[in-house]
């Protein structure tokens, strides 16, 4: 099972094809009509909209740890709260370029922000996983 980041670097490597990780980085937001319950709920960690903030795709070997991950997105000046991961599988020896990765990224990250998650891993800013059952 897949609990953190380095349990799927690890997945990644055991895969038979290549594989391109694509990352949404994403702010948890209170929406602008949230109610004093709703607000309260967000105050305790609960609750609130995800936001989509930076999308990036990766070949494995581009991103050695998760603090270098985090680094780069530190440089965009783009706060975040969680990132999904989700791997492409390449064909044939040949890893997904790219471009090839640029319309599942966008309907990730569609995906996301209509709350439709559960094919992704989430992770918080140290790596682990959180659940969000």
């Amino acid at each position: 099972m897949i609990t953190n980041y380095a349990d799927l670097m690890q997945a990644v490597q055991q895969q038979d094809e290549p594989q391109r990780l694509l990352f949404v980085f994403c702010r948890s937001e209170l929406p602008d009509d949230a109610s004093a319950e709703e607000k309260a709920a967000f105050e305790r960690g609960e609750g609130g909209a995800l936001t989509p903030v930076i999308c990036v795709d990766k070949a494995p070997d581009e991103v050695s740890g998760f603090g270098a991950l985090v680094k780069e997105s530190q440089e965009t000046g783009q706060d975040w709260d969680m990132v999904f991961v989700a791997a492409m599988s390449g064909r044939g020896g040949v890893s997904p370029s790219s471009d090839e990765a640029q319309q599942p990224l966008t309907m990730m990250v569609e995906s996301i922000r209509l709350g439709h998650v559960g094919g992704y891993l989430p992770l918080d800013r140290a790596g682990n996983g959180i659940d969000l059952g």
